[in-house]
């Protein structure tokens, strides 16, 4: 039985269509293998009489979060160097009556060697050195299941505060609600980012939520992959990246010998990673709560 034949969701139909427009000639899949990995999403492997994809779908989402996607892959795609690659995107759907679906380029993966780290870090700094005379992005889009607001703004510490932490905590009070005297404390915090972030900011492409489970290892070296791409101050990307880790000292090396950073840039990484805390505590709960609420404090 087909892949796409999972819970009643016929969607073949609509990739090969999608693909036959893309290509100008009529697209059939051959095969489809199921691909681990996802969290989220379903994945998978496909094979067809134009080439092989990869194939990333699902139907309880929200509806444009694939177009989205698509989105930041073409931007970061006109960046994409000879260090750092980017899928191709060939096509992508919205979730109707049949789930959404993101087709891109397939990289086959590989392990780790000598060299990728640093790769991959030259390769972000070149990203970086792209710019934009605002902040934000063409439509908003998603860091994981959150929408963001990616509204332009041309200042960066009112992007920082209303786009991004003054916004995500009004989505936290619709869903979880945090206590007053925490809100009291994170609207504190608003009044002081002015004062915390650098007044002088230009904006450039970011990946948007580059932990270690969004960049790959491939035959032909990194690729960056699940962006949630906008434009903002690049410290902005080292939030998350040093949230989780997995980046080692060859990385940093690497990057800040193409695009060296601030030499303060740790002062402030703690106050841009509160953004991801605070979006894991809306998606998941738990002890991201008090995490944040910490950070909260720290900065008051």
């Amino acid at each position: 039985m087909s892949l796409f034949q999972n819970k009643s969701l016929r969607i073949e139909e609509e990739v090969e269509k999608a693909l036959s427009k893309k290509f100008e000639k009529n697209v059939k899949i051959q095969s489809s293998g199921s691909l681990g990995g996802g969290c989220i999403n379903h994945a998978s492997k496909i094979k067809t009489n134009v080439g092989e994809f990869f194939l990333k779908w699902n139907a309880n989402c929200a509806a444009d979060i694939f177009l989205r996607e698509a989105e930041s892959l073409k931007e970061l795609n006109k960046v994409a160097n000879e260090e750092i690659l980017v899928p191709e995107v060939f096509a992508s759907k919205m979730v109707d009556n049949t789930p959404g679906f993101l087709v891109q380029e397939f990289l086959p993966p590989r392990y780790s060697k000598a060299g990728d780290d640093e790769k991959l870090g030259a390769g972000l700094a070149v990203i970086h050195k792209y710019t934009n005379k605002n902040n934000g992005f063409y439509n908003d889009n998603y860091c994981g299941a959150t929408q963001q607001n990616n509204r332009w703004n041309k200042n960066w510490a009112e992007f920082f505060r209303d786009n991004r932490l003054g916004f995500l905590l009004e989505l936290i009070q619709d869903e979880r609600p945090l206590p007053a005297s925490e809100m009291q404390a994170y609207e504190k915090l608003l009044t002081r980012i002015p004062a915390l972030v650098p007044e002088e900011s230009t904006p450039v492409l970011i990946h948007g939520d580059l932990w270690s489970g969004n960049y790959m290892i491939t035959e032909k070296g990194p690729a960056l992959i699940d962006p949630a791409a906008y434009y903002a101050d690049r410290e902005m990307e080292f939030a998350i990246m040093t949230m989780f880790g997995g980046f080692s000292q060859r990385f940093y090396d690497a990057y800040n010998s193409v695009n060296p950073l601030f030499s303060d840039w740790r002062d402030r990484n703690q106050l841009y990673q509160l953004y991801h805390v605070l979006n894991h505590y809306y998606l998941f709960g738990g002890g991201y709560q008090s995490q944040a609420y910490q950070i909260a404090r720290y900065y008051i």
